[in-house]
């Protein structure tokens, strides 16, 4: 026995022996298999997909998407529902199926990589490629091309036909010669048709999808398919004298042509407009030829038979009223009534006076309810500015529903409704200089009466109408508390006063929002409104009201999933999809929810992030996509059960042979004791006994992205994790909880903490951790680099360095004032500087600027909309009169952040440089070294690196 025990001793020996050096061997492999990935570099930016134009067919067979690689061109697929491969094509733009599912169309473009070879010889505009249609038929899998195409398109709600315009007719024109005419047999010339341009038209194309029958109308502006009815409407010019210019109207199952209205082919037409059924048709004319400032326009209606009828109210016209050309047109879903626009008389110029003789000067009034630099932004929309009508069609009688004062309305019920709800914002827009609020005062007009009854004023969270317009709602901050107005009753209801639906993290000195609505069921019987986590349900008229999930116990937040885009209200007969996310482990899913019964299931749930599934819209095929740090949101197609999930791209095969890196959750306490999250990304082959550079990331709170992909891409304004992690980086990005009145330092309560703690754990270099942010990011890392050297580097983009001065700053995408932004909004000082002058200073980094021992890489463009880069201006020069070691890039012409691919290629290249400098010991490039002079600017870089 004792024999047979050491034996078996020595065999438990070597199968211990044999498994460590299994395992070691494993592991060394792993290393080895690691170690050979590749590192991302910035060239690769180029070789990324991102998924564009992704759509499911109306039956559920067929998916159709496109990859966009390196943001250049675009390449289709065409699936199937099991993610077989139909069709695919290169270089492509859109994409959309027919409403039966039998065809695919997309638009083919050139290369990018042509179209600029092509500018780089200067190559004319007429001249560069043209676009060419592409129709697939999904069954026989028939290509068609035709080329030439300037817009192209297809029915709605019905299908059979598809219209296109084309921009080159010569290929059309040799297609007619083919035939010899009798005129042409005499030899007499042909006449000589007008040139196609976007004055005279282009030729309109109706091609028969099923037989390919082709006809084609000629000079043609506009043209409008109907949503349900077998019709078309077009504008054309007319061909010379063999064709009148006018408004037609082509059946086209009978392909009988209606000829609708007629007059000059100089004649101009707005607002084509056809009806759901297409048998009614409105738009507004001009047909005067005579260079006349007011332009004469005409309003008219055609009811299916005969020809279009004038409109005219010569009550507006009196009241200073005109019809707009720039006003939509609609019909109400019952066809009684029909809006459009009008407008007042335009200011118009004194043509007699010459260049010399015009005064250029602005007036700014205190007391005008628009800032100038605001009417000036907003002079073109002035100018079009149009106040919604209505037309009674079996009357003729027009009602005039929104006004001068009261500019803006709101159509229920689809146009049914009587009720129509018009609002003014006049009274409180001097004040929103300073509050950030958009208060209105709201009334209801009666469509038919015209009569006005005031319902609600001062009222910032915005008012709409139930979906059948029996009530006014809506949420109004100043009271936290969401609303109903029954107009039949004229009363109102607070339904969520005294009740937390507001937002309870509100960190700022303003109003909380509110977490919105679901909607509302049918006929208006209960409006389905949102706390934090869960799903009420409210009866507008007594405000009683049900709690249908319970997420608050375990902070899952629950939301619903619309999947028809026209769904008008929620059906309470169905089940009905909602989204999951659970606050704690950042995790997502799907909840089905049955309203009859008030309860639900999970259908599934994980360490991702779903996106809103697309639904199929003859079936319960629906499109989606799930994600995580890792995970690219790949297409996938299932029902509603999400039970067999079939994943139909690959976008990015070509990642697993890099380098990646992983995400966690990570958890501290702030310097005043608030319990923080935040988010560390780490290198894929992260080894926890070695020591990394730390990239610190951060704008306010992050941690809920934890599974958001992050694809390579030279971002406009922000590191790239994968990029970085790749390149050997650990990635922190804390979570900040702010105090009012006090952001800098809560910024720095709340990161430098997180830091430490993690220098704490081991694997940080503590003399090697850099910073990155932007806009307010950016404000917040001027601030801190004031009160610590724990950074060796920083990246600050469009930062704020003075608060004083930046508050009275104009926001110039806009021409709002800023001094909202710092009163009541995310600069969060809670007052004005002459309120509280220490707060504008101890905030400022601009006042501790001498205290800062932090190298600065600083990116201000000098045409940024959001802050003026006068700041970036006033930093840098401050930092450069005390030597402090700094560099400033100014992208010209680009806004807050760069556009343009080849400025953010070479922001991430600088910002990469200026890292890898500062945290690994790289070489420096050129450019720190002695900048780049104006003399070589956009000639020569300075990438290369110095020499020891």
């Amino acid at each position: 026995m004792a024999l047979k025990t050491i034996k078996n001793n020595n065999y438990n020996l070597n199968i211990n022996q044999m498994k460590t050096t299994f395992y070691s061997m494993l592991f060394l492999l792993t290393i080895s298999v690691s170690a050979q990935k590749k590192i991302l570099d910035h060239p690769d930016f180029d070789i990324w997909n991102t998924i564009k134009n992704q759509s499911i067919s109306n039956n559920g067979k067929f998916i159709m998407y496109s990859l966009e690689r390196g943001e250049k061109d675009r390449f289709l697929k065409i699936k199937d529902e099991k993610a077989r491969a139909i069709f695919s094509y290169d270089r492509v733009e859109g994409g959309q199926f027919t409403n039966d599912s039998k065809n695919a169309l997309f638009t083919i473009t050139a290369w990018k990589d042509s179209i600029t070879e092509m500018q780089r010889r200067k190559v004319k505009k007429d001249k560069m490629p043209k676009d060419t249609l592409a129709i697939y038929t999904l069954k026989s899998k028939k290509f068609t091309k035709i080329a030439n195409v300037k817009s192209y398109k297809v029915p709605q709600k019905w299908t059979g036909f598809v219209a296109y315009l084309l921009e080159d007719i010569k290929k059309l024109a040799s297609k007619d010669n083919t035939k010899k005419t009798e005129k042409a047999d005499k030899k007499e010339k042909p006449k000589k048709g007008k040139k196609v341009s976007a004055e005279n038209g282009y030729h309109l194309v109706i091609r028969n999808l099923a037989t390919q029958k082709e006809d084609t109308i000629k000079y043609v502006t506009s043209y409008i398919f109907a949503k349900e009815g077998k019709n078309l409407a077009y504008v054309t010019t007319g061909d010379l004298d063999a064709e009148k210019g006018g408004v037609f109207v082509l059946n086209l199952e009978n392909n009988q042509t209606t000829e609708v209205f007629t007059a000059n082919n100089k004649s101009k037409y707005y607002q084509l407009t056809l009806n759901d059924a297409g048998n009614k048709l409105a738009f507004v004319v001009d047909v005067d030829t005579t260079k006349v400032l007011v332009r004469p326009n005409q309003l008219y209606v055609w009811n299916g038979a005969a020809k279009a009828t004038e409109i005219t109210d010569q009550n507006s016209t009196s009241k200073g009223y005109r019809i707009s050309s720039n006003g939509k047109i609609s019909f109400s879903k019952d066809n009684s009534k029909m809006y459009f626009g009008l407008a007042t008389q335009p200011i118009v110029k004194d043509t007699t006076l010459v260049k010399d003789e015009i005064v250029n000067v602005e007036v700014w009034a205190y007391d005008s309810p628009r800032l100038y630099t605001v009417q000036e932004m907003q002079v073109n929309n002035d100018r079009k500015k149009s106040y919604t009508a209505a037309l009674h069609l079996n009357s003729n009688k027009v009602v005039q529903l929104a006004t001068t004062e009261y500019p803006n309305a709101t159509i229920g019920n689809e146009g049914n409704s009587e009720n129509v709800l018009i609002s003014n914002p006049t009274p409180y827009l001097l004040e929103s200089q300073w509050t950030g609020m958009r208060a209105s005062d709201y009334s209801i007009v009666n469509s038919t009466s015209g009569k006005t009854t005031t319902i609600l004023t001062d009222i910032s969270g915005g008012v709409r109408l139930s979906p059948q317009g029996k009530f006014a709602y809506g949420y109004n901050p100043v009271d936290s508390s969401w609303f109903a107005y029954d107009i039949a009753k004229n009363t109102k209801l607070d339904l969520t006063k005294g009740k937390v639906f507001y937002n309870e993290l509100n960190d700022t000195p303003n109003h909380p929002r509110s977490y919105g609505l679901a909607g509302w069921t049918k006929d208006d019987e209960a409006i389905l409104i949102y706390d934090r986590y869960d799903i009420f349900k409210f009866n507008p008229t007594t405000g009683q009201h049900t709690k249908l999930t319970n997420g608050r116990a375990t902070k899952t937040v629950y939301r619903y999933a619309r999947l028809d885009s026209e769904e008008r209200f929620m059906d309470a007969s169905k089940k009905w999809l909602l989204t999951t996310f659970n606050e704690t482990t950042k995790n997502s899913g799907y909840y089905e929810f049955n309203a009859k019964r008030n309860r639900g299931k999970q259908l599934v749930d994980g360490p991702y992030r779903y996106s809103n599934p697309v639904k199929a819209t003859d079936n319960k095929s629906v499109l989606f996509t799930r994600q995580s740090f890792i995970d690219f949101p790949n297409l996938r197609v299932s029902d509603l059960s999400f039970k067999k999930q079939i994943v139909i791209s690959d976008a990015n095969p070509q990642q697993k042979d890099y380098n990646w890196g992983t995400i966690e959750l990570t958890h501290w306490t702030s310097l005043d004791g608030k319990k923080l999250s935040g988010l560390l990304i780490k290198p894929e082959n992260f080894d926890p006994n070695k020591k990394y550079p730390m990239l610190v990331n951060f704008y306010e709170r992050s941690s809920d992205g934890l599974h958001n992909h992050r694809a390579p891409s030279p971002g406009r304004s922000s590191i790239n994790y994968s990029f970085y992690t790749s390149r050997g980086y650990v990635i922190f990005n804390p979570d900040i909880v702010y105090k009012d009145g006090y952001p800098g330092e809560s910024a720095y309560n709340a990161v430098i903490p997180g830091v430490t703690a993690l220098i704490d754990k081991g694997f940080i270099k503590k003399d090697k951790i850099g910073a990155q942010g932007h806009s307010w990011g950016g404000y917040q890392l001027a601030y801190l680099v004031t009160r610590t050297d724990i950074f060796a580097a920083v990246e600050s983009g469009a930062p704020v360095a003075n608060m004083i001065s930046a508050y009275g700053g104009i926001r110039w995408w806009t021409g709002l004032s800023r001094q909202f932004q710092y009163e009541h909004t995310q600069s969060r000082i809670g007052g004005t500087p002459w309120e509280y002058p220490m707060r504008y200073i101890e905030n400022s980094p601009i006042f501790g600027i001498d205290k800062i021992n932090t190298p600065l890489l600083i990116m201000h463009n000098d045409a940024d909309g959001h802050v003026p880069w006068y700041q970036g201006i006033e930093f840098f020069t401050a930092l450069r009169r005390l030597g402090k070691p700094s560099w400033l890039l100014n992208y010209n012409g680009e806004p807050h952040w760069p556009l343009k691919m080849q400025n953010r290629k070479d922001f991430n290249i600088r910002m990469a440089q200026f890292f890898d400098y500062y945290l690994k010991d790289t070489n420096q490039p050129t450019w720190m070294h002695r900048g780049v002079p104006a003399i070589e600017k956009g000639i020569k870089q300075g990438y290369e690196l110095m020499k020891n």
